[in-house]
């Protein structure tokens, strides 16, 4: 069984409901059993959008939160909305959440100040955060340490392609790095360094789909089936056995989750 930590199993995506569910019975006839579908990211609706696809599906989870992409959207009756949609028992994480000083498709200042009042949200709520981080210098990280987000629910670094200090002063806090499908990538060496030299215990895998489909099948959309590659890769890396591996990251997503 392997847990798909992060993908967005959005209506908008996959060919509306039906499409979604497709996508999920392929995923769990792969022997990918759960999923945590992410609550953002894909503008107005997005969170409402992935709590009912969990409600619908057992074995699926889902997040809530704004994207760093739309931190302009994050006013107070959006905050609200989020909260309220936190409570429901499906949902076992707030985010993805972070900056994003690559696209820069907000204002800096206002994805700072987004970032810092969804920590403070899911401190409050005891919801592990889920982090987006592209090209901030770092300054993501010194955010979560002053906010004492370490000292929460949890800290995870999604699709991480930080290098292995970076990496090691992550875990050295408490928080936890997800392996995507870029590990496949023939220039993907950082990644499968940073695989190396992960605690064990700190790893999970994802495949953020329908982003970063890994290798044979780069080119085409991405779907949670396709996170199996990502464990074959893993493990390849890791020198160990893949269903070892599986266990292993399922059973840090389900602790990282409370699942």
């Amino acid at each position: 069984m392997i847990f798909d930590s992060h993908c967005h199993l959005d209506p908008r995506t996959y060919g509306g409901d039906a499409g979604v569910d497709a996508v999920i019975a392929t995923a769990k006839a792969a022997g990918v059993t759960r999923m945590l579908t992410v609550g953002a990211g894909y503008g107005d609706g997005t969170a409402a959008r992935a709590v009912a696809v969990a409600r619908r599906h057992e074995g699926v989870w889902a997040s809530v939160g704004v994207h760093p992409h739309d931190a302009s959207t994050l006013d107070d009756a959006a905050m609200e909305a989020l909260v309220a949609l936190a409570l429901d028992p499906e949902v076992v994480a707030w985010g993805e959440v972070g900056l994003d000083f690559y696209y820069d498709n907000a204002p800096r200042d206002v994805q700072r100040d987004a970032l810092r009042r969804q920590i403070r949200v899911a401190l409050e709520l005891e919801l592990p955060l889920i982090l987006h981080d592209r090209d901030s210098e770092g300054e993501t990280l010194e955010i979560l340490k002053d906010e004492g987000a370490f000292h929460g629910a949890g800290v995870l670094y999604h699709c991480y392609a930080g290098d292995v200090p970076q990496m090691r002063e992550l875990v050295a806090l408490g928080g936890y790095v997800s392996i995507p499908g870029t590990v496949t990538w023939r220039k993907a060496e950082q990644t499968r360094d940073v695989v190396r030299a992960a605690p064990p215990d700190r790893l999970l895998v994802e495949t953020d789909a329908p982003f970063l489909t890994p290798e044979p099948l780069r080119g085409r959309r991405n779907e949670p089936c396709h996170v199996a590659l990502t464990v074959d890769c893993v493990a390849a890396v890791m020198g160990r056995p893949r269903d070892e591996v599986a266990r292993l990251t399922t059973e840090n997503a389900c602790r990282f989750f409370g699942i």
